[in-house]
């Protein structure tokens, strides 16, 4: 049954010209069919770039509003309309305007977790990939950073400069606790730990690296180790194991699982491909503001 909807989905995808997105916490069957599986960042570029007629977003909301932001002429299909990010719905314009109120002339970052009405109306937006590029380039010592109060932690020890927040917090990296991590470095000793920004503090503290997910397959190909410890969503660890046979990779924690990334399988992929649903589109002075703050930061990466 499975490989038939593989079969068919590749028909479609040539029929439709599209491309199929993938984010790395997606289930392994949906990370088999995608023509590219990535980090936030990695997605946007690609989105950005294709030539393809219609994207098959394949993670949650706002990483597919920020493929239409970038390829308005395309065509963008979310297989889930359901699948929204906890940590995005934690920012909003009003909480945005007010931060910017009580700090006047600070820059505002985005964490590219954000809806696009609060990308429109920030000054630049980021990833985990290139935060600290993007706050070290900008001139000034006191930034806001929204919406990651983790990230922001990190942020604000790695350049130095005053992080003005909010309460934002990832609830899957959330369960990932400094327990989980010395338990599987007990059980993996020689197990170097990579860490996502969203981590808790205590989290970061016992890594070897803190990086995106696309920096944790950077980092394991070029690293001398051959077993990790991946503080992240589970699903990362699939990735990892398919790219890099030759190691071995232990999710931190198993129960760092995002509902909302899991709410994609094939048969919806097929679906959205077969009946053309789910568009995903942003209001146009929406997206033209927003393009603004992506492409700053494009710029830089």
């Amino acid at each position: 049954m499975a490989g038939s909807i593989r079969n068919e989905i590749g028909e479609l995808k040539k029929k439709r010209n599209a491309v199929i997105l993938a984010h790395n916490y997606q289930i392994p069957e949906v990370q088999d069919i995608a023509d590219y599986v990535g980090d936030s960042l990695g997605l946007a570029r690609k989105a950005a770039k294709t030539d393809a007629d219609v994207i098959v977003f394949c993670g949650v909301m706002f990483m597919a509003e920020t493929a239409k932001i970038l390829s308005p002429e395309k065509k963008v299909l979310i297989p889930d309309p359901h699948a929204g990010c906890p940590l995005a719905a934690m920012s909003s314009v009003q909480a945005v305007r007010k931060l910017r109120n009580e700090n006047p002339g600070v820059p505002v970052v985005a964490y590219v977790n954000t809806d696009a009405e609060v990308k429109a109306i920030a000054d630049i937006c980021c990833t985990s990939s290139n935060m600290e590029e993007v706050v070290n380039f900008l001139d000034s010592g006191k930034v806001i950073f929204v919406p990651d109060r983790n990230m922001a932690d990190y942020i604000r020890k790695r350049t130095g400069k005053q992080v003005i927040t909010a309460a934002g917090y990832c609830p899957t990296h959330q369960k990932i606790f400094p327990e989980h991590v010395a338990m599987q470095k007990k059980l993996h000793p020689g197990a170097k730990v990579l860490a996502h920004p969203e981590c808790l503090p205590a989290v970061i503290s016992m890594a070897d690296a803190v990086t995106s997910t696309g920096g944790m397959v950077s980092y394991a190909k070029e690293s001398p180790a051959d077993e990790f410890i991946i503080a992240t969503e589970k699903e990362m660890a699939y990735r990892l194991s398919r790219e890099i046979p030759g190691k071995k990779f232990y999710p931190a924690s198993g129960t760092a699982v995002c509902p909302n990334m899991k709410k994609t399988d094939l048969s919806k992929v097929l679906l959205a491909l077969r009946e053309m649903r789910h568009e995903v589109n942003v209001p146009e002075d929406v997206r033209k503001k927003a393009l603004i703050s992506i492409e700053r930061m494009l710029e830089l990466s």
